[in-house]
């Protein structure tokens, strides 16, 4: 009888001491991230029959269970990777939001400074220091726009560099995963589950989520498969996958993230990511990035062709004044022009050149659009081209043929595409990075107009010249021109018709023809209208047979025309013009509502991006909250029951001691 009780009492100090072994090891955990609370599991020991019935055994200790609750766990994971892809995104578009600054130091106060600069030039067209003030704000929003674009070219920098790390990190912790895969099998080959273990893997694959999202399937053998968002395998028992950040498929200023298979790599896709800072730090750069490098370089283009265009309609003060040709007042270093980027799989042929070949030419900077462009093989039309909108937009493809005009550029092929070839098209993505000034002379800028008009004294209506207007390069340069009134428009008498023509010095007729003038419209007023380049507008009511000449400017120093042309620039709507089907031009926007527009498409961006981060955060806490409050350490209640198990193991100690006097007892009596 005493043996039985004594071994009663063994096995009850011995379960009573593991469950205080226990609780004093979720005691000292409490504060490890991602412990599961343990707890000693026991089980009745199997009675004794005896004559008298079953007698009791006591207790015996059947192993040690951790508190862990599958979803919660798989919960938390998910929505810290969706958190941290959030938060990454946000704090890349914070610092893109900084670029689109506003104030003295901005690009839209920049703007507006060089066409006030050339507006004094209109009111003083031949004075030096004037000129040389037009220069220097061309320099100053040349230099804005160069450090807006190194800003955006800094932040691609960081992406590839964030990536770099985070990719670092996953490698490290996915070849940890493989190995505690590999000590959790072993252990469970014992026939117990190693808890401490099974922790360590579970905050592992914690901390990868934070990189990527993760899914998991576990085996047989108690190893887990690690699988990204995407369904991609990273861990397969013991054996881990390695990721890469390799050069983007087109741009190789940009990065992307490739995963080993067999003897090579194959890049994944932002989707095949699902989540982590890694996705965030893509999505920023294939999109928000992208976005914003489109936008400045739509914008520095408008401004710089504009100005151009219209610099060389007019007359410079270079010696003999107005017979040098008007250079460029801007231009672009070579490699940040536009581009054509194929992909790095397209087919080559043995010498290694492509088969086919791709080339752009910029046309009209006013219709380019704030986008990058993809050229795939039509997959329904044999040989033909589709051009796409990246980042898709919602935009439908288009279909391109060699030499089609689409948004201000011309696209040429030498073939058809060959099976599998893509090209990225960059049209203005890095412009404002190039721009520069051209001209540092004062005398080579092109305030004067090569035309004057004047209305005859003999007129007898009341029509004066308000303005000309050097619209397009003059198809006979050095001519006269008259225009003549010839009579008002059947059935509405407040419009006139009139007849123009354009002679050279010996008299001749070189060009000629007629038109209808609107009060308050230009003439001409049509569209694809022209009468040498000129248009000019008129104010009070020309009578039948009144006249205007137009003569070449006799002293380009003294004349503003085209200073007022350039200074009207910075009202007009240029930048991304829609070409109509009748050939004119809609929509569009002026260059500092385009700034605007930029800086409230960053700030939307970035607005949503807070409030994305905020939300997906507090889930994340509350997932997290959730999980440890089911599997998390209470010190209170351990505490408790540490007491609990001390009297419960001094109580079996009583037991032991009563038995081992009982047993003495006896052996005084049997001796």
């Amino acid at each position: 009888m005493g043996n039985g009780l004594m071994s009663i009492g063994v096995r009850a100090m011995a379960a009573s001491y593991a469950q205080m072994q226990t609780t004093s090891h979720n005691i000292a955990n409490a504060n490890v991230a991602g412990f599961s609370r343990q707890s000693t599991m026991l089980a009745t020991a199997p009675g004794q029959s005896t004559s008298e019935g079953f007698f009791g055994r006591g207790v015996n200790v059947v192993g040690v269970e951790r508190a862990q609750d599958a979803f919660l766990t798989r919960e938390a994971a998910s929505s810290k990777a969706l958190s941290a892809m959030d938060a990454v995104r946000r704090d890349q578009l914070l610092q893109l939001e900084s670029v689109f600054k506003n104030g003295e130091q901005g690009i839209g106060n920049s703007i507006s400074q060089f066409f006030s600069a050339m507006s004094d030039l209109a009111s003083r067209p031949g004075d030096g220091p004037t000129r040389s003030v037009v220069l220097s704000r061309a320099q100053d929003m040349s230099l804005r726009f160069n450090e807006a674009g190194s800003a955006l070219t800094q932040l691609q920098t960081s992406v590839r560099q964030g990536l770099q790390a985070s990719v670092d990190v996953v490698n490290g912790l996915a070849a940890s995963i493989a190995k505690v895969n590999g000590d959790i099998a072993s252990a469970r080959g014992l026939g117990q589950s190693p808890n401490d273990l099974l922790d360590q893997r579970d905050r592992l694959i914690s901390q990868l989520s934070e990189h990527v999202q993760v899914s998991t399937i576990g085996a047989d053998d108690g190893t887990v498969a690690v699988f990204t968002g995407g369904g991609q395998r990273l861990v397969l028992g013991v054996l881990a996958e390695r990721l890469q950040v390799v050069p983007d498929l087109f741009d190789s200023s940009r990065a992307a993230v490739a995963i080993s298979e067999g003897a090579g790599l194959r890049r994944l896709s932002d989707d095949a990511l699902g989540g982590g800072d890694i996705a965030g730090m893509l999505q920023f750069q294939n999109k928000d990035l992208v976005a914003a490098q489109s936008m400045l370089g739509q914008l520095t283009c408008a401004v710089a062709g504009a100005v151009n265009e219209q610099q060389a309609l007019g007359l410079n003060l270079q010696p003999p004044a107005g017979s040098v040709p008007s250079r460029p007042l801007f231009g672009f270093v070579d490699a940040t022009r536009e581009k054509v980027l194929p992909g790095a799989t397209n087919q080559r042929d043995g010498s290694g050149t492509l088969i086919s070949d791709v080339t752009i030419e910029i046309v009209d900077p006013s219709q380019l659009k704030a986008t990058e462009y993809e050229l795939r093989g039509d997959p329904n039309n044999a040989g033909a081209w589709q051009l796409w909108h990246v980042p898709e937009d919602g935009t439908a493809p288009a279909t391109v043929a060699d030499g089609d005009q689409v948004d201000g550029f011309v696209v040429h092929f030498n073939g058809g595409p060959a099976a599998g070839d893509r090209f990225r098209l960059q049209t203005v993505t890095r412009a404002a990075s190039g721009l520069q000034p051209l001209l540092s002379n004062p005398l080579d800028l092109a305030a004067a107009s090569p035309y004057v008009a004047s209305a005859p004294p003999a007129n007898s209506g009341t029509a004066a010249v308000t303005a000309l207007r050097m619209v397009s390069t003059p198809g006979h340069p050095g001519t006269v021109g008259s225009l003549t009134f010839t009579g008002p428009v059947p059935g509405d008498p407040s419009r006139m018709l009139y007849d123009w023509d354009v002679r050279d010095s010996g008299g001749s007729v070189v060009d000629f023809g007629s038109g209808t003038w609107t009060p308050g419209k230009p003439i001409p007023s049509l569209p694809d209208a022209t009468m040498n380049g000129i248009e000019i507008d008129i104010a009070g009511v020309p009578a039948v047979g009144d006249s205007i000449t137009l003569t070449p400017t006799p002293h380009p120093a003294t004349n503003n025309g085209n200073a007022l042309s350039l200074t009207r620039l910075g009202e007009q709507s240029l930048v991304g013009l829609n070409a109509l089907s009748d050939g004119s031009l809609s929509g569009g926007f002026s260059f500092n509502e385009s700034f605007i527009n930029a800086m409230a498409n960053i700030g939307v961006r970035t607005q949503g991006a807070e409030s994305s981060a905020a939300i997906s955060g507090a889930r994340a806490e509350q997932a997290e909250s959730a999980r440890a409050g089911m599997a998390g350490v209470n010190l209170d209640e351990e505490a408790a029951r540490l007491i609990q198990f001390q009297q419960s193991y001094q109580s079996a100690a009583k037991v032991l001691q009563i038995a081992q006097q009982i047993f003495n007892s006896m052996l005084q009596i049997v001796g």
